[in-house]
């Protein structure tokens, strides 16, 4: 496929993707999710069980869920009639733009409205933490967090490895970063068994996490932004996560981090970002910055694809 067709091709899913959304019923990823269930059941031993030997089960649940899936997608994407197509398609399945945007702006009206309950249930379908207790200032912080880091897997993670291989790429992308989700928690179920299914997705992650954060950082408060990038990031928890969320932190001006509750007990985050104290504003500051990320990039795989094309 030509530079160009993939540059057409990834403008069509991101269009596809802010037209349309995810799909409402019949979502690919809820089959996605009862076959890794499944594969979980058959193959996992023990909970946590033997160190090495749930590693490799896991090791093998993941390649048996994913790769197929990856494969069949890499050669329909490579038949003459449908490329293109299917990668466009493919990019849309992958891509949660619309999704995400809808999530923020669902917490961040009933929130500026003053409606804390509301806010708080809005807020509590898309972050682990514990949301009953939050007060307005948790709900904005657990809000923006979440919006910053999902900009990075739910639209530059996938776009970055679309560019790299196409619809293929972006399927892969989705489906390990799935099951990072679904398999990669530190608790006794799933401690050795998602190791696997956690270190791929960081390894998949590292080059398109600190491009995200590039991006924020040149889309918004630079200064800030690499600052906190530099001297925050490290002490976060995910060498990925790290990065996005203090250069988003910083490009936004305002302060996330601190203490959270997860699963019922309190956990110690650092610090991340300077300035503001979060509002229902930073959250709907934080939804423009990756969707204007998201066409920077789109843009710029144009041009790069332009570029080629006359070279």
């Amino acid at each position: 496929m030509s530079p160009l067709t993939l540059a057409a091709a990834a403008l069509g899913g991101a269009l596809l993707d802010r037209l349309l959304g995810e799909p409402r019923r019949f979502h690919p990823l809820v089959g996605f999710g009862r076959l890794a269930d499944a594969a979980e059941r058959m193959l996992r031993a023990g909970a946590p069980g033997h160190a090495l030997g749930n590693r490799l089960r896991g090791l093998l649940a993941w390649a048996l869920v994913v790769l197929p899936a990856v494969m069949v997608a890499r050669l329909v994407c490579t038949l003459a009639p449908v490329a293109g197509v299917f990668d466009a398609l493919l990019l849309w399945f992958a891509l949660g733009g619309r999704a995400l945007a809808e999530h923020g702006h669902a917490i961040a009206a009933p929130l500026a409205a003053g409606d804390l309950a509301a806010a708080r249930a809005a807020v509590g379908q898309i972050v682990s933490r514990d949301t009953a207790q939050l007060d307005a200032e948790g709900v904005a912080k657990a809000g923006v967090e979440s919006v910053l880091e999902n900009g990075n897997d739910a639209v530059f993670g996938a776009l970055f490895w679309f560019c790299i291989a196409g619809g293929a790429g972006a399927l892969l992308f989705r489906l390990a970063n799935t099951l990072d989700a679904m398999w990669g928690y530190r608790d006794a179920r799933r401690l050795y068994f998602g190791w696997a299914a956690a270190r791929i997705d960081d390894v998949l992650n590292f080059i398109p996490a600190r491009l995200t954060a590039l991006t924020y950082a040149l889309l918004g408060r630079s200064a800030d932004a690499f600052a906190c990038w530099r001297t925050q990031a490290a002490a976060w928890g995910s060498p990925n996560a790290g990065p996005v969320m203090a250069a988003g932190a910083g490009a936004l001006g305002v302060r996330l981090g601190g203490a959270a509750v997860y699963h019922g007990a309190l956990e110690k985050r650092p610090p991340l970002g300077t300035g503001d104290v979060p509002g229902a504003a930073h959250i709907l500051r934080a939804v423009a910055l990756v969707e204007r990320g998201q066409w920077l990039w789109l843009a710029l795989f144009g041009l790069a694809a332009a570029g080629a094309a006359h070279a």
